[in-house]
């Protein structure tokens, strides 16, 4: 077993910080982390939270925090997905600033990672960094996602319960919904709901559930104002209904097997794409081909298909 995967089952804070730092700058020892990490993991329950940029996820992830911890006593980590810095490449750590009333906890791990150019709302390493902290011992991982509103799907992907948080002032949960984040919502939450406007959201919420007909699952809508630290308890009951349902009817299974695949696929493609930047870093004429392409005297996809015909040899 890697030293620093022995440390994080420990319960090593610094030992898990490292590891996630080694995952995101894919450092030689990644995969050998990631494969130890495996079989210590699949425990923790992941809610991802996703929504237009001023929503108050980040506000509201806090006070989730808070009471996981004072109420729950759980043990919780959160992923903050960042924009990337355009001067640094890293997160611009505005989610960690706001969180930053948990720093001191030993039972709370918060990272914050830039998006470095993934689409989606989410870092492409967000998945491998769960499952350290997941290693680490967390009962619950929040994913709190970069906030692109129309591209920010990814987190159906990762998380077992989505919420979509809504902002009655910004008049953007309509234009939200077409973007196709109601089909991923498990659960809505209108946030900053003393704001004028939130009756209006919850009706329009509430018809466009009506829209869909009989689900299994029917998302349902609860308000919060996190600044004054209500609804918090409300809400959590609602996730926690989810979660019932995902263990009673089966899907809770599904989901992680799904999962599963996913990642496999994942993995492979990005295998796969990191041995063609090597197959054309290793080829002295690529930069000429690339030019006749330019030229109209050779197609793309001819040449993709070369580059496929070297890896399969």
């Amino acid at each position: 077993m890697h030293e620093l995967v022995r440390r994080i089952v420990e319960g090593d804070k610094r030992a898990a910080a490292r590891a996630i730092t080694h995952i995101e700058n894919d450092a030689p020892q990644k995969h050998e982390i990631l494969r130890d990490l495996h079989s210590h993991t699949g425990h923790a329950y992941l809610v991802g939270l996703t929504g237009s940029p001023g929503a108050g996820k980040s506000s509201l992830t806090d006070r989730v925090i808070t009471y996981l911890r004072k109420e729950l006593g759980k043990k919780v980590g959160v992923i903050a997905v960042d924009p990337t810095s355009p001067f640094t490449g890293g997160a611009i750590l505005g989610d960690r600033v706001r969180m930053g009333s948990h720093a001191l906890d030993p039972d709370v791990f918060i990272r914050s990672m830039g998006t470095r150019g993934s689409l989606g709302g989410l870092a492409r390493t967000t998945q491998e960094a769960i499952r350290v902290l997941d290693a680490w011992g967390c009962d619950v991982i929040l994913i709190e996602t970069v906030g692109v509103g129309q591209s920010e799907l990814d987190i159906m992907n990762v998380a077992d319960s989505t919420v979509v948080v809504l902002n009655p002032s910004a008049g953007d949960h309509i234009q939200t919904m077409k973007a196709g984040i109601m089909e991923i919502a498990d659960l809505f939450v209108i946030n900053k709901a003393d704001l004028p406007g939130a009756d209006k959201t919850d009706r329009e919420v509430s018809n466009m559930l009506d829209l869909m007909g009989h689900v299994p699952w029917r998302p349902p809508v609860t308000r919060t104002i996190s600044r004054d630290n209500k609804g918090i308890p409300e809400f959590w009951a609602k996730v926690q209904d989810h979660f019932a349902y995902l263990q009673d009817s089966g899907e809770w299974d599904k989901r992680r097997l799904k999962r599963r695949q996913d990642e496999v696929l994942a993995i492979v493609e990005g295998q796969l794409t990191r041995r063609v930047k090597e197959l054309t870093q290793q080829d002295s004429s690529w930069g000429g081909k690339i030019a006749q392409v330019e030229q109209g005297k050779l197609d793309p996809y001819s040449i993709a298909e070369e580059l496929v015909g070297k890896l399969l040899r």
